[in-house]
């Protein structure tokens, strides 16, 4: 299966995707603010592979003046069902439907993977303004709860890919950034968590690229099974999932 199909799929689960995948914290948005050295507010950003707007929204409420940039479809309507008073364009970040110089800072939140990095990162250059920033971050696994570390081994095995043991699989975006001429990088992480019922733990399970691209049958049996398993640890059907935000920060010096 291609990193293309994979990237298309979410348009299969934008409702799902919408209803049940993490926020972020306010921690994160702290941090693009200490690193950027001015605040949200104000600020003109890009939120690109904005998706169904979960940052987008995030951003806004920080007081950043933001248009959201989705390739999707359905992404797009749905991001347009939940936030009609936030602009959105179609495009992605390879190719920025944006003028030159005309952002303070742009965004990427579970996208930036989906990109090819020789013609994101100067795009994203082209568009920033002097001093400008792009920040980049995930919600990746905190491997060190065993219930949740065990579950990714499952859904890994389950999806056919390998697992991992690191908050990322390797640092080579950030290696990239860094070996850029005139680029100022920094990584942080963030660790928070958030309490959902089973039933939206799974959904979140189901909305994820791996998953999608599998057959409906297939993905039915796994998390017929997974609820079975999670129903022993927590009778109650109530789920903590914790998270540790990923985050990458460059601008120029």
């Amino acid at each position: 299966m291609t990193a293309s199909s994979r990237a298309h799929s979410f348009n299969t689960a934008a409702g799902q995707y919408a209803a049940s995948r993490p926020s972020y914290p306010s921690a994160l948005f702290d941090l693009i603010e200490q690193f950027t050295g001015r605040p949200l507010a104000g600020a003109r950003v890009a939120d690109v592979g904005a998706g169904t707007g979960i940052a987008t929204a995030l951003l806004r409420e920080r007081g950043a003046d933001v248009i959201g940039v989705e390739p999707g479809d359905a992404m797009a309507a749905q991001f347009r069902t939940a936030h009609p008073e936030v602009p959105i364009v179609r495009g992605d970040g390879n190719t920025l439907p944006l003028a030159d110089a005309s952002h303070d800072l742009i965004t990427y939140a579970q996208s930036w993977q989906w990109t090819d990095t020789g013609r994101s990162v100067p795009e994203a250059l082209r568009v920033l303004v002097p001093g400008g920033a792009l920040a980049v971050w995930w919600n990746t696994t905190a491997f060190d709860v065993p219930w949740i570390g065990a579950q990714h081994e499952r859904i890994a095995d389950h999806c056919g890919v390998k697992p991992t043991s690191r908050v990322r699989p390797d640092d080579s975006d950030a290696v990239r950034l860094a070996g850029l001429s005139g680029l100022r990088v920094a990584r942080r992480h963030v660790r928070w968590s958030r309490t959902v019922s089973l039933d939206t733990h799974l959904a979140n399970i189901g909305s994820r690229s791996a998953f999608l691209v599998l057959a409906e049958d297939d993905r039915r049996a796994f998390l017929s099974e997974e609820r079975g398993r999670l129903r022993e640890a927590f009778p109650d059907e109530t789920v903590e999932e914790t998270y540790v935000v990923d985050l990458l920060m460059a601008t120029r010096r």
